[in-house]
């Protein structure tokens, strides 16, 4: 019975968390990890189920490490879906996220890159932009005081200090393009910032997008917040 429970709970923990990887290197497609994770919360239940059978038929068979690797196991295969689910409940199901929605910046280096994309490189429209305002009012253009060129140079730091993969600078224009791939299922997200003249300032805009998927979980705000934080430290030094 102990080893019966073990072994469920870990199956359980396996259909959820390797999910991510397999999608990664392309062993399978994104409603296999949709089904890997309802099954995987469902074989989590079983094994707590028998858990707690156990505890009430065979109580003499119990160790504490046997209980813990269930319950820990089976709690995470239960509940890495339900935050994700959670998550996406309490952010706007859109994936396209920029500071300016009347402009945003377009994509050109990465364009080709985007080619067999499920989600198109042309920005997703006011419809997007209207959830956007509600959601993360707080995403705006910057204003700078520094030259474009010393933005550019700061800009490309902060994209290599968060990890993003470099497309294209165009120093003159004031362009970067740079692609951020997710750790756990492999998501390429493409990034574009763009810096202007306005007088003695600069204004900076960002715009994150992701390849596949009609919600992003909130990861495109969040990277754009990221960046933020870490460009004006680099800045600031």
């Amino acid at each position: 019975m102990k080893i019966l429970v073990s072994f469920v709970s870990l199956i359980a923990f396996l259909l959820v968390v390797l999910t991510g990887p397999l999608y990664k290197y392309g062993i399978i497609e994104l409603a296999t990890v949709f089904a890997g994770f309802k099954y995987g919360i469902f074989t989590a239940v079983t094994a707590l189920v028998l858990l707690i059978l156990q505890i009430i038929f065979r109580r003499k068979t119990l160790t504490l490490a046997s209980v813990a690797i269930t319950v820990v196991l089976s709690m995470v295969a239960i509940g890495l879906p339900l935050s994700m689910l959670s998550k996406g409940k309490s952010v706007p199901p859109i994936h396209d996220i920029s500071t300016d929605l009347v402009n945003p910046p377009e994509f050109v280096a990465i364009a080709p890159l985007r080619a067999d994309a499920p989600n198109p490189v042309a920005y997703a429209g006011e419809a997007t932009a209207a959830q956007q305002r509600q959601g993360y009012p707080e995403l705006k253009t910057l204003i700078y005081s520094e030259s474009k060129a010393e933005l550019v140079s700061a800009v490309e730091q902060a994209a290599k200090n968060l990890g993003w993969e470099l497309v294209n600078t165009d120093t003159s224009e004031g362009i970067v393009e740079a692609t951020d791939t997710t750790a756990w299922f492999g998501f390429k997200d493409d990034v574009v910032i763009r810096i202007t003249d306005n007088g003695s300032e600069r204004l900076l805009d960002i715009r994150s997008k992701s390849r596949v998927g009609g919600s992003d979980l909130g990861k495109n705000a969040e990277r754009i917040r990221d960046f933020i934080n870490e460009l004006d430290s680099i800045l600031a030094k």
